[in-house]
């Protein structure tokens, strides 16, 4: 997706990595972190942790050839970046077929109702889409470029839903969603980053900003203009969710991190002005400039991970319902139990979900994309009580059951999983709490029968009636204090 590894490595935060075969971002998330000392991106923040489950959309003219998001255009020889031989012999050749998708990009079925209507049932409760990828290709209306959804180079454009962007925001903002905007610092369709004096190399800055400095400042300010656009024209916005780490101050570099590595000239794009002037676009805006520590990144985010701990910083795991973050015909679907699963050991680690759907190039999700959302709608209409407005706690997760609790501290929120088979919950659940805790009530969600129980010493013993077959993907036992 966004900051790709050349090898699976166990992550600096102490990351459990949720998929095999994907590559997951790693910096060190404790390491120079900012509170940020706006009050109103405080509260927004404080807010942020309260929602919990989030929907990321990755969408854009790559969706018509069923392959990996703009990786493809960069000259790195990964598996994730391999071309195939159909869509060009040559590597330009390739780059030209790519962006001359753009005159066939026709999504007709794009019908974003649709999708706040289903993830909205199904628990989530804020959404980040991407206006713009690396590849550079604007989802919006820009005025900076013609490479955009609305030129009229694309077909699209003819549609009165073209600036899809628009259409997005204002539809999941009418439904109660906290909207957040995806962007791309690197352009690679920019002449400005990757100049064509020069053929592009990796996926960073094609010339030294030191040398060309009027080249840099283009770009520059190309980046400056595009986000005043997005951060001034559509909205409330409550969330900047910059990419593409390797634009960044060289001072901020973490040698420990291997692709941090790569990075060999300046590529600082100035985020103090960029970061005053969102801010006061929109006041108490989260911004999110991932991996560069500092007062500009106000959470972090793993990808493709869960951190094995509670961490003491806010966060978000960002992970693929399927195996990719862009649309791949017959992808492989994670399950709804494997979902709740992770999502419980997330916010039991004090961090938010943020699954990633990939809309196909008619503009819907798969089919198999709205059976997993209503499976899941049915599972949080009976607990999500235990999900919302929570905080970690200790322990934390021992064993297969993981704690979470209200953010007043007046109920304990127990979930019990089994992982690795099909859910069912046992006669007895027995787990370990404070000796010093004293419950007033108890009750698992999902059950209306009485359940028996007992406190001995710091064990709670729950006897299950015979409703527990109706207990699906994960048990929750809610304890008043």
């Amino acid at each position: 997706m966004f900051l790709r590894l050349k090898k699976t490595k166990t992550l600096l935060l102490s990351s459990v990595i949720i998929s095999a075969g994907l590559f997951s971002q790693a910096h060190d998330v404790s390491r120079g972190y900012e509170k940020p000392s706006d009050p109103l991106v405080a509260r927004n923040l404080e807010q942020w942790q309260d929602l919990k489950f989030g929907l990321f959309m990755h969408w854009g003219t790559y969706s018509q050839w069923g392959i990996v998001e703009s990786w493809s255009l960069c000259p790195e020889d990964e598996s994730w970046t391999r071309r195939k031989p159909e869509h060009g012999k040559s590597y330009y050749e390739y780059v030209k077929n790519y962006e001359n998708l753009q005159t066939t990009f026709n999504p007709v079925r794009f019908n974003p109702q649709k999708w706040a209507d289903a993830v909205k049932r199904a628990g989530m409760k804020y959404v980040v889409f991407t206006t713009k990828h690396h590849d550079g290709f604007a989802m919006f209306d820009t005025r900076q470029s013609d490479y955009k959804i609305t030129s009229s180079k694309t077909p699209f454009s003819r549609n009165p839903k073209a600036d899809v962007t628009k259409e997005i925001f204002s539809t999941f903002r009418k439904e109660g969603f906290k909207i957040g905007a995806y962007f791309s610092k690197p352009d690679w369709h920019s002449d400005d980053y990757w100049w064509s004096y020069f053929p592009p190399k990796d996926r960073n800055v094609n010339y030294d900003p030191e040398k060309y400095p009027e080249k840099w400042e283009k770009f520059k300010q190309f980046t400056f203009n595009q986000l005043n656009e997005i951060t001034s024209g559509y909205g409330k916005i409550d969330i900047l969710w910059l990419d593409g780490g390797w634009v960044r101050p060289f001072h901020t570099i973490d040698p420990a991190v291997e692709w941090q590595r790569t990075i060999r000239v300046e590529q600082s794009i100035d985020m103090d002005k960029i970061g005053n002037m969102v801010r006061k676009n929109q006041p108490g805006i989260i911004v999110v400039d991932r991996t560069v520590p500092g007062k500009w990144e106000n959470y972090v985010t793993p990808e493709q991970a869960v951190p094995e701990t509670a961490l003491s910083v806010p966060w978000e795991s960002c992970i693929t319902m399927g195996d990719s973050f862009s649309y791949i015909p017959n992808d492989n679907y994670k399950s709804a139990q494997k979902i709740i699963e992770t999502l419980v050991k997330i916010i039991s680690r004090g961090g938010n979900y943020l699954m990633n759907i990939a809309p196909g190039p008619d503009g819907d999700y798969d089919p198999v994309v709205y059976e997993r959302l209503n499976e899941i709608s049915v599972w949080m209409d009976k607990n999500q009580s235990a999900v919302f407005s929570t905080r970690s706690i200790a322990p934390y997760h021992e064993k297969d059951f993981y704690y979470t609790q209200s953010k007043d501290g007046h109920t304990l929120n127990v979930f019990h999983l089994n992982e690795g088979a099909e859910y069912h919950a046992p006669e007895t659940l027995a787990f370990t709490v404070p000796e010093t805790l004293h419950p007033k009530s108890l009750k698992v969600l999902g059950i209306s029968a009485n359940v028996r129980w007992e406190k001995k010493g710091n064990t709670i013993q729950v006897k299950l009636p015979e409703q527990k077959a109706d207990l699906k993907y994960a048990a929750v036992i809610q304890i008043t204090l």
